[in-house]
């Protein structure tokens, strides 16, 4: 079926760059053009609107993300007090394992913790409070007694007295992970991927990698995933944060690793850093040695997969950058040429210094950034300013200085993280801590279309709307282009693979 599109303006981001209508022909665009239209089967009138190529989101995490929807209030707690109050709430009713989701308590006026003896008094129920992060969570003792969590297992911290505090991270933070995931059924979690896939698609979103993490919530996520792939609203490419190269590569999957951590978080005070943390003795931890990095990189790389890793403090990113170039350094003229346009990735890259910048670069590595990072806990007194300093925040996020140093570069959300609104994220580039970092709108809706796409190697079907190119848009009621700011701008209808997957 062929349906044309008729808006005010129409933003192809390619050649011509504005048109008037947009005609599809099932999954694909036919035609762009201006004046009088072609017929088609079906016409839909957008009077007043603008239409822009759909968003790709680097980075999202759709499980996690339904059920964050769910934790708004936690997502909104503003101290300790508050949590454990939420807490004894859900508490209240029914039984078996009490999960929340979403605290940052970075933004409290006093960032302290519950500790174990709290969060025993709340319920006698296994009681898991994860971190937005993921890279932490409060748990109390059921629930470490539950999960099988060893006295002597890796991120449970304690006191000085040598007794649980109730904060873990690290392995202990992934046995309560996949625990916790063991108990939801299978509909359970095809209901929580689809509304995280439709609140993408409420935002413009038509495209995303899912970083499926199989050492947080078991493998059944991504096989739940797979099995309803085709039906989820937008378009959505899996990414497996494993070594398992088999594994990966009999489901037929282009790439591997993804969001497969180097290292942790600055909220939790895990991601490795060169100098210990402002406000703490750690230096945070790296999780893989250079030797078994090393081998996986080389053998993902000889199997022909795109290999990903999540890497946020600057030691993690130069183990990354000498690992790959110790396999580089190993391959012949040709065969360097055909690593370089792998662009093998990096989530995050938050750390980078311009030397590690440039290094990068004459590898081919593309990088997934998360401009929202930059809104939530960039700013003076933010979360990087206090966990890092002043001087180590103040150089965070060097966007421009990667785009401008050849680096292939997209955004995500990392929903949910930050939320699945690549409008909030655009308007974090625009008014980047740094102005010497800051986008100009154009630069940033292409970061988030086809800097989004050419980090997925979908440019060849996604982010510009043309002949022969995936039916992916959203219609706007106000020119994203143009508007005085983006942020809180919602399209009116959004297609994904010619499918009309949300209207208002």
């Amino acid at each position: 079926m062929r349906t044309l599109y008729r808006a005010s303006r129409v933003h192809t981001l390619s050649h011509p760059q504005t048109g008037e209508w947009v005609l599809i022909d099932d999954r694909h665009v036919q035609r762009v053009g201006n004046g009088d239209p072609p017929e088609a089967d079906r016409v839909v009138e957008l009077p007043g609107a603008t239409i822009l190529p759909g968003f790709v989101d680097t980075h999202v995490h759709l499980t996690r993300t339904g059920s964050a929807i769910a934790n708004r209030d936690v997502e909104a707690a503003g101290s300790a007090r508050e949590l454990l109050a939420l807490a004894l709430t859900r508490a209240s009713d029914g039984d078996g394992p009490v999960v929340l989701l979403g605290f940052d308590e970075s933004r409290w006026e006093d960032p302290t913790h519950p500790v174990l003896e709290e969060l025993d008094a709340v319920t006698s129920r296994p009681l898991v409070i994860h971190r937005a992060d993921g890279h932490m969570a409060l748990a109390n003792s059921a629930a470490m007694d539950a999960a099988g969590i060893r006295s002597d297992e890796a991120g449970v911290e304690r006191d000085a007295n040598g007794a649980p505090t109730g904060r873990v991270t690290r392995d202990a933070v992934e046995r309560l992970g996949r625990w916790a995931s063991a108990s939801i059924e299978d509909n359970e979690i095809q209901e929580l991927q689809l509304r995280a896939a439709a609140l993408g698609a409420s935002n413009g979103v038509t495209a995303a990698h899912e970083m499926s993490m199989p050492h947080w919530l078991g493998l059944r996520d991504l096989q739940v995933f797979l099995g309803h792939r085709d039906r989820l609203p937008i378009d959505v490419a899996p990414v497996v944060a494993t070594m398992d190269i088999p594994q990966v590569m009999d489901l037929g999957l282009p790439a591997i690793g993804g969001d497969l951590p180097m290292d942790g978080s600055i909220g939790a005070r895990t991601a490795a850093v060169m100098s210990p943390y402002a406000d703490s003795e750690g230096s945070g931890t790296s999780y893989h040695s250079d030797e078994e990095l090393e081998t996986f990189f080389h053998a993902g790389h000889m199997a022909g997969l795109q290999v990903g890793v999540h890497a946020i403090g600057d030691a993690a990113i130069e183990q990354v950058l000498t690992v790959w170039e110790r396999v580089y350094a190993a391959l012949d003229s040709r065969e360097r040429r055909h690593f370089r346009a792998r662009r093998h990735r990096v989530e995050h890259f938050e750390m980078s210094s311009t030397s590690q910048i440039e290094r990068a670069a004459m590898l081919g590595l593309a990088v997934s950034v998360q401009p929202t990072f930059d809104r939530y806990w960039g700013q003076t007194g933010g979360l990087y300013d206090v966990g890092l300093g002043s001087d180590r925040a103040a150089r965070m996020n060097p966007f421009r200085t990667m785009i401008e140093r050849g680096i292939e570069v997209g955004a995500g959300s990392d929903t949910p993280i930050t939320p699945f609104d690549p409008m909030l994220s655009i308007a974090a580039v625009e008014a980047h801590h740094d102005p010497a970092q800051r986008l100009s709108r154009v630069e940033a809706i292409r970061l988030h279309t086809a800097g989004g796409a050419r980090v997925g190697h979908q440019e060849d079907k996604k982010s510009v709307l043309g002949p022969g190119m995936h039916a992916d848009m959203a219609a706007y009621d106000a020119d994203p282009m143009t508007v005085e700011t983006v942020e809180g701008l919602r399209p009116i209808l959004t297609v994904s693979l010619g499918r009309e997957v949300f209207a208002r």
